[in-house]
């Protein structure tokens, strides 16, 4: 069974530290968080989030998914990708970096199975 979903300690342009790690961009499920590489998946800012972004955070028990932006809301969402997560019955939000760890932190500590991308540039 996964852990609680991870506390973001600090974050600002370009960095987030979660666990005392910092990343420029990271993905946080419950029980971990890892550096957000977009060349994995094929995200880019144009393409948008990807599906296999979001599977892996469903299938590390994410029950709730929180999906960034970036600070200038330059990074997109395939439409494929919120196809996928309605498909499979998950909540989900797209919003504004500081908005996204926001609603992020609310769903942590109330206990939510939530999962995150959060894109700490434009």
């Amino acid at each position: 069974m996964p852990g609680a979903s991870p506390t973001i300690a600090d974050h600002a342009w370009g960095r987030i530290t979660v666990h005392g790690r910092t990343f420029k961009d990271a993905r946080l499920w419950p029980g971990g968080a890892a550096a957000w590489d977009w060349n994995e998946t094929g995200t880019g800012h144009a393409v948008g989030v990807q599906p296999a972004d979001v599977e892996d955070l469903i299938d590390r028990g994410a029950t709730h998914v929180v999906l960034s932006r970036g600070r200038q809301q330059r990074l997109g969402v395939d439409t494929a990708t919120s196809a996928l997560l309605e498909d499979r019955g998950i909540p989900y939000e797209v919003l504004p970096t500081d908005d996204a760890i926001a609603r992020y932190e609310q769903l942590r500590a109330d206990g939510v199975a939530v999962g995150a991308l959060i894109h700490t540039t434009c």
